[in-house]
C-alpha cells in the first residue's frame, strides 16, 4: 500500500509518518510538505534513510504539482495534515488560512477524483465545535454536535470538513474525517503552549499566558492520535466523522505550573498577557463513538506524557534553538510583548 501523507513535515504529520514506517515496514511512506516555518526538514531527518520513505516539497494548492505526485505515486490512501493551524496567525492573516485549508483540500481530492483513492482522510479539529462553559463539565463534544467556529482558523477547518463531506455525497469519493482535541509531543512547534513554555522555561524567560490562564484543553499524546488515524483509515467507516479526544482535561495555568515544577523552575516566571481575541474557554470530546466502533482508546496518561514530552524537548535542545531564532522569533515578539 502507498500512503500518502500531506504536512508531514509538521508536528503531527511527522509523528504520524514515523508511526506508520514502524508499523507497516511493506508500506510506501509518500511525504507532500511546502515546508512552510511549521514544517521543519530536520524533523525528517531519519525518515529520509528509509528506502520506503519518499518526500515532495510542494504546496497542496499547487494543481500541477500535485497532479504530478499522484500520476508518479499512485497512492492508494490519502491523510491530509497539511494546515495552518495556529490561532494566533488566524487572526492576524486569515487569507493563507482560507487559501491552505480550503483551496488545498479541493486540489487534494480533485487529485484523488481524477487518479483514484481507497481512501481519503481529513485531519480536523475539535475547535470545529466552539467551546463549552467552564461552569457545565457534564457537556462535551459528540460527532452531532452542531458547528460553531470562533477563528478564522477553526472556520477554515470546518470549511474543509464540509466540502469533504460534500465530495462524498456529490461524488461519491470515500472520505472520513476525525476532530481531535488537542495534541503534545514530540516535534511540536514551539509557538504552542506546551512547547513554548518548555524552551521558554529552560531559558529562564517569562512564560506568557493569556488572560487568567483558565481556559480548558483535553490533552491527548501524539502518538495515541496516531493510532486513532490508523484505525479509521484502516477500519473506518466511509463518509463518518470520528471524535478523538484524550479524556484529560485540564487548565492553561496548570499545565503551566506543572512544567515549572517538572523543570525546577520558578512560577514567578509566569507572565499574564492580554487575552486573544474570541478565546475558547473550554474543548472536551467524547470519543464514545470511535472507541464502540474501532475500540480505540488512548494509551498513554497525561502523567506519563507530559515527561516523555520534557525529556524529549531536554534531549533535542538543538532541534528546537535553531526554530525559535530568526522568523520566529519575530513572530514571538510581536504577539507577547507589550500585551
Amino acid at each position: 500500500m502507498t500512503v500518502l501523507v500531506t504536512g508531514g513535515a509538521g508536528f503531527i504529520g511527522s509523528n504520524f509518518v514515523y508511526y506508520m514506517l514502524d508499523k507497516y515496514p511493506t508500506y510506501r511512506i509518500v511525504c507532500v510538505d511546502c515546508l512552510t516555518y511549521a514544517g521543519n526538514m530536520s524533523t525528517l531527518k531519519e525518515a529520509m534513510e528509509n528506502p520506503q520513505f519518499v518526500f515532495y516539497k510542494t504546496n497542496i494548492c499547487d494543481r500541477k504539482g500535485i497532479y504530478e505526485i499522484f500520476e508518479t505515486e499512485k497512492p492508494d490512501v490519502v491523510v491530509n495534515f497539511a494546515a495552518e493551524s495556529h490561532v494566533d496567525r488566524s487572526i492576524e492573516n486569515p487569507e493563507i488560512f482560507l487559501q491552505t485549508n480550503i483551496l488545498g483540500t479541493q486540489v487534494l481530492m480533485d487529485a484523488c477524483r481524477q487518479y483514484g483513492i481507497t481512501r481519503y482522510h481529513q485531519v480536523s479539529t475539535d475547535e470545529v465545535y466552539g467551546d463549552l462553559p467552564l461552569d457545565r463539565p457534564d457537556l462535551f463534544f459528540t460527532e452531532e454536535t452542531p458547528i460553531h467556529t470562533s477563528s478564522p482558523y477553526s472556520s477554515s477547518k470546518a470549511s474543509a470538513d464540509l466540502l469533504v463531506l460534500a465530495y462524498h455525497r456529490t461524488y461519491g469519493l470515500p472520505v472520513s474525517i476525525s476532530r481531535c482535541s488537542n495534541n503534545y509531543g514530540p516535534y511540536h512547534f514551539p509557538e504552542k503552549l506546551i512547547p513554548l513554555m518548555i524552551a521558554n522555561a529552560l531559558n529562564d524567560k517569562p512564560l506568557p499566558v493569556y488572560g487568567k490562564g483558565e481556559n480548558v484543553r483535553d490533552w491527548l499524546y501524539v502518538e495515541d492520535h496516531c493510532k486513532a488515524i490508523d484505525l479509521i483509515i484502516h477500519k473506518g467507516k466511509v463518509g463518518e466523522i470520528y471524535n478523538v479526544g484524550g479524556h484529560n482535561e485540564m487548565r492553561n495555568i496548570d499545565i503551566v505550573k506543572l512544567i515549572c515544577q517538572k523543570l525546577g523552575k520558578p512560577e514567578s516566571l509566569i507572565t499574564y498577557v492580554a487575552d486573544r481575541k474570541g478565546h475558547d474557554m473550554r474543548y472536551a470530546i467524547d470519543p464514545t463513538k470511535i472507541h464502540r466502533e474501532l475500540g480505540w482508546l488512548p494509551d498513554t496518561k497525561f502523567a506519563d506524557g507530559i515527561d516523555k514530552t520534557i525529556a524529549w524537548y531536554l534531549e533535542n535542545t538543538d532541534w528546537w534553538e535553531a526554530i525559535i531564532s530568526g522568523e520566529y522569533q519575530e513572530y514571538y515578539e510581536k504577539m507577547y510583548t507589550n500585551r
